[in-house]
C-alpha cells in the first residue's frame, strides 16, 4: 500500500501544481491520480473518499472538455467569481450532501470516521463543480476539505497521503491568492 499510495500522492502533487497554474493538463492529470485513490481508499475503508474519486475521474473529463471548449472560443481560460446568490444553493447542495452521504455511511458500513469522511465528500463535490468552472472560490472549499482530511488520514495510519493533504492544504491557501490575481489581472466577470 505504501509504494501505490506515494506514487499516487506523486501524481495528486503534479495534478496540484497544474491546478495552481490553473493549467489544463491538471485535468488528464486528474483523470490518472483518481486512479490510484480509488484503490487507496476503498483498502483504507473510507467509502465515501473512494466513491468521490469516481465522481472526481467524471469530472475531470468534464472539467478538460470544458476548459479545452472555453479556450478554444476564447483564447484562454478565464478565473471567475462565483456570485453570492449561488453561495445559498451551494451551501444547501453541501448540507443535502452530507446529510445523505452520513446516513449511508453510518448504516451501511463499517468506516471508521463517518461524519468526517461525509463532510470531505460533500464539500469535494461543490468544490469540484466550482473548479470545472473555474470560479476562484473553489479553494476556499479544498482548504476546508483538505485540513479535515489530514487529520482522517493520519489517524487512519495513511501517513503519506496525510502529508499529501497537509501539502494540499497550504497550496490550497496559495492558490486561491494566486487565482484571485489572476481575476483582476484579467477584469472577467460571471453574472
Amino acid at each position: 500500500m505504501t509504494v501505490i499510495e506515494i506514487i499516487g500522492a506523486a501524481v495528486a502533487l503534479l495534478y496540484l501544481r497544474l491546478e495552481y497554474r490553473a493549467s489544463i493538463l491538471m485535468w488528464p492529470a486528474g483523470v490518472l491520480m483518481t486512479l490510484f485513490y480509488i484503490y487507496i481508499f476503498y483498502a483504507g475503508k473510507f467509502y465515501a473518499e473512494m466513491s468521490i474519486h469516481i465522481y472526481y475521474m467524471f469530472a475531470s473529463i468534464y472539467g478538460w472538455v470544458r476548459w479545452r471548449n472555453d479556450r478554444a472560443a476564447t483564447g484562454r481560460v478565464q478565473i471567475a467569481s462565483l456570485p453570492r446568490r449561488r453561495w445559498w444553493l451551494l451551501s444547501a447542495v453541501a448540507a443535502g450532501l452530507f446529510g445523505m452521504i452520513a446516513a449511508t455511511l453510518c448504516a451501511c458500513t463499517d468506516s471508521p470516521a463517518p461524519f468526517g469522511d461525509a463532510f470531505t465528500t460533500a464539500l469535494s463535490i461543490v468544490a469540484m463543480w466550482l473548479l470545472a468552472h473555474r470560479f476562484m472560490e473553489q479553494w476556499l472549499l479544498w482548504v476546508a476539505v483538505n485540513a479535515v482530511s489530514t487529520a482522517l488520514y493520519f489517524s487512519r495510519g495513511l501517513y503519506p497521503t496525510a502529508v499529501l493533504f497537509a501539502i494540499y492544504t497550504a497550496v490550497s491557501m496559495l492558490g486561491y491568492l494566486k487565482w484571485r490575481k489572476m481575476r483582476k489581472e484579467e477584469q472577467s466577470f460571471v453574472e
